[in-house]
């Protein structure tokens, strides 16, 4: 008899062991999917990030690829085209001829050729290629 109770105590602390090691997954299962779910998340933003990056990249790359087939070139350009930009007078124009040769499009300010507000409005229309 003594062995018969030894045995079902025996059964029921294993069972009950069973049930605690069973539980203790069921516990950690939510906070695995929670993990999971931080991981998908945070993968979800990175990729979004990337998709964003590589699109203002792109679209940085066409404006400077379409910029300098349109612009015009400072230590080339006639009198004419250079008057054709906005805030160019014939004068200012005469004054950039005069000025050459020039290594960056800046230098119309740095020469005071132009105010910054005049060279931000025809930045994207000049370059200057040696």
């Amino acid at each position: 008899m003594c062995i018969s109770v030894c045995m079902k105590s025996l059964v029921l602390i294993s069972a009950l062991a069973c049930i605690v090691s069973l539980s203790a997954c069921v516990v950690t299962r939510p906070s695995e999917q929670q993990s999971n779910q931080n991981v998908k998340e945070k993968t979800a933003n990175a990729t979004a990030a990337l998709k964003r990056d590589a699109k203002e990249a792109a679209a940085g790359l066409r404006e400077g690829w379409n910029r300098d087939k349109t612009a015009l070139d400072l230590n080339k350009a006639s009198k004419d085209e250079l008057a054709s930009l906005p805030n160019m007078t014939a004068e200012k124009a005469d004054k950039v001829i005069a000025s050459r040769p020039f290594s960056s499009p800046e230098q119309l300010v740095t020469r005071r050729i132009l105010t910054q507000a005049q060279y931000d409005q025809v930045k994207t229309k000049v370059v200057a290629k040696p």
